[in-house]
């Protein structure tokens, strides 16, 4: 690279950067609505935070170490600091520096979920401890958890919990209630027979009878890996029949099936509203996906995968911080680039949304872009050069104009 082409670079970088602070997103201001008057300036989001705080910023922070980027020190500041002396964490605390009392609404899946992000960034080595004994402090006498302590047992919770034991290199069946029971058994009570479709249901209904539910499915395939919702692709499988399963992995897999199997007909799963016609469940079909890799059904998932591309970034634009996250953990999970998932950046519309990372890894193709740019003979600029550029001269050209305004007034 030429001296001239470095000095036009750093001028040009100088002017996007003052550009840039100027248009800054209004989801990262500090004065963001919210129920206390303003949002905390480390909160990913700018909607209410009263029942999913945690449990979103947790995700945001997850997607983005799993692409590379290095989270602002005050978003991770703020998690670490919503988390109570016994060690579990609620969806928001306006006031942290209060304690804790029986009114506070904690719960085992912001307290999973902040294990999951916090061990995975490393260096909160007693603060993921207190929260994984504090989780087995509230496991429930069949092996499994409720979303609240003594709630009753469902598989979507039981699932998180058993990714944050894995995140923090714990093996769940180690982990055993006081009637000797495990998470793995409890996952497999909840699994429905060959005959009903091996899916797994959310929780028994008050008759005792297990009814099918997507969602929970898709968590049920994870927990019964015993794998954390970070997920790496892995080698390919074969579908294969629905038999009685002898342990939960062997129900993961039936449950695998299942999603496999309704995920055929139209690429996506969908969600009835009372009173409303059937919607597509962008949020559930991406941890369908997720779930169907974790498995090795890649085949399966290459069509609710293409769907997810098409129609996922937008839906992520409405909903926000968890969307965005959720759509970068199925790119990992699937190996796809999250940078440019559908014609979209997922990570950058992750890192819109709360304040600005330390770091950003640069993408391999990104490095080789401008290794290239490097290399080539000649005067050829980027339009982003040429934009920053103008920036300079225009404003060059305003001061000239209003010195001279000054002289003449003299």
């Amino acid at each position: 690279m030429t001296v001239r082409r470095s000095a036009l670079a750093l001028t040009a970088l100088t002017a996007l950067t003052a550009a840039s602070a100027a248009f800054a997103p209004a989801a990262v201001a500090e004065d963001s609505p919210a129920p206390s008057g303003k949002l905390p300036s480390g909160l990913y989001g700018d909607s209410d935070p009263t029942y999913d705080g945690v449990y979103r910023q947790s995700l945001a922070l997850l997607a983005q170490h799993t692409a590379g980027v290095e989270p602002a020190a005050k978003a991770v500041d703020w998690l670490t600091g919503q988390q109570c002396a016994d060690g579990s964490f609620a969806p928001f605390r306006a006031d942290p520096s209060a304690d804790c009392d029986a009114k506070t609404p904690v719960d085992t899946n912001q307290t999973a979920t902040a294990v999951q992000a916090l061990a995975a960034l490393g260096g909160h080595d007693e603060v993921v401890g207190k929260a994984v004994d504090w989780l087995k402090s509230a496991q429930n006498d069949d092996g499994g958890w409720g979303y609240m302590p003594g709630g009753d047992t469902d598989t979507n919770s039981t699932s998180l919990v058993i990714g944050a034991l894995a995140a923090t290199g714990t093996k769940a069946d180690a982990v055993t209630s006081k009637k000797d029971k495990t998470p793995g058994d409890a996952l497999l009570g909840l699994s429905l027979k060959c005959a009903d479709g091996g899916a797994f249901a959310f929780q028994p209904e008050k008759n005792g009878d297990l009814t099918a539910n997507e969602d929970a499915t898709a968590a049920g395939v994870l927990g019964g890996l015993g794998s954390s919702l970070v997920v790496t692709k892995g080698d390919s499988a074969e579908r294969t029949a629905c038999e009685k399963p002898a342990d939960a992995r062997a129900a993961a897999a039936n449950g695998a099936a299942h999603l496999a199997g309704v995920l055929e007909k139209d690429g996506h799963l969908t969600s009835a509203m009372p009173g409303a016609e059937d919607q597509p469940d962008t949020g559930n079909t991406a941890d369908a996906v997720t779930a169907l890799y974790a498995a090795g059904l890649t085949d399966a998932a290459k069509k609710p995968l293409a769907w997810l591309e098409k129609n996922g970034p937008a839906w992520a634009k409405q909903s926000g911080p968890s969307a965005w996250a959720q759509l970068v953990l199925t790119a990992h999970a699937t190996g796809t680039d999250p940078r440019a998932f559908g014609g979209t950046d997922l990570v950058a519309g992750l890192n819109a949304t709360g304040p600005a990372p330390k770091s950003v890894e640069q993408t391999p193709s990104a490095q080789d872009s401008a290794e290239q740019a490097a290399d080539e003979d000649g005067p050829q600029i980027s339009v982003w050069w040429i934009v920053g550029v103008g920036l300079l001269v225009g404003a060059g050209v305003g001061l000239m104009i209003s010195l001279r305004n000054k002289s003449g007034r003299k």
